[in-house]
């Protein structure tokens, strides 16, 4: 039995992970998403082992702020999340979004297998294809090499701390901009 519900968790739940700027944004958008079953507010893509968020800040550990979604495939699609992804951050600057500078901020895809990759760089490059931005998507793609998650204060944060001016100014105002947009896919989201 054990075998059968890894088989069909690895088959139905899938993970992505993605970067695009605060991981506090990143993470309220997606726990939204009908389908998504859960959200890890983390660090990716850098070179030392079990950085804090500190270290990620100062920029010298490469690692970018990411949330790790895992999502049930048969209810919303990878290309559904890529939507999501680029149309809720800048993917054509580098290394920040608004206020937030650095590499720890930089718009970021991190990959789980082959089929990922493919979608994501086929995606990307329709992006530019069809002008949808003004500047080019310079969205990294890369294999998840290692993911680290955050500490538990990062968690559920925008959740846990509304009355925060960061969480009032920045959180909340993408946040309501991403449910007029994509309002069908939330999980609060009722047909009449």
């Amino acid at each position: 039995i054990k075998e059968i519900l890894l088989y069909f968790f690895y088959f139905i739940f899938i993970i992505v992970v993605f970067g695009a700027g605060c991981f506090w944004c990143v993470e309220a958008i997606f726990l939204n998403l009908e389908g998504v079953d859960s959200v890890t507010s983390g660090y990716a893509g850098g070179v030392s082992e079990n950085p804090s968020y500190k270290e990620v800040c100062s920029g010298k550990t490469g690692h970018a702020e990411v949330a790790k979604v895992i999502f049930d495939s048969s209810i919303i699609s990878f290309e559904q999340l890529l939507e999501v992804f680029w149309k809720t951050h800048d993917p054509t600057t580098l290394n920040r979004q608004g206020n937030d500078v650095g590499t720890q901020y930089r718009s970021c895809i991190f990959y789980y297998n082959e089929n990922q990759k493919q979608k994501a760089i086929h995606f990307k490059k329709e992006l530019n294809k069809s002008g949808a931005f003004e500047r080019p998507v310079i969205t990294e793609i890369a294999e998840l090499i290692k993911f680290y998650p955050a500490e538990n204060i990062h968690q559920d944060y925008f959740e846990l701390n509304k009355d925060n001016s960061y969480c009032k100014f920045v959180i909340q105002p993408k946040l309501e901009k991403f449910k007029n947009v994509f309002y069908k896919n939330i999980k609060a989201y009722k047909k009449k």
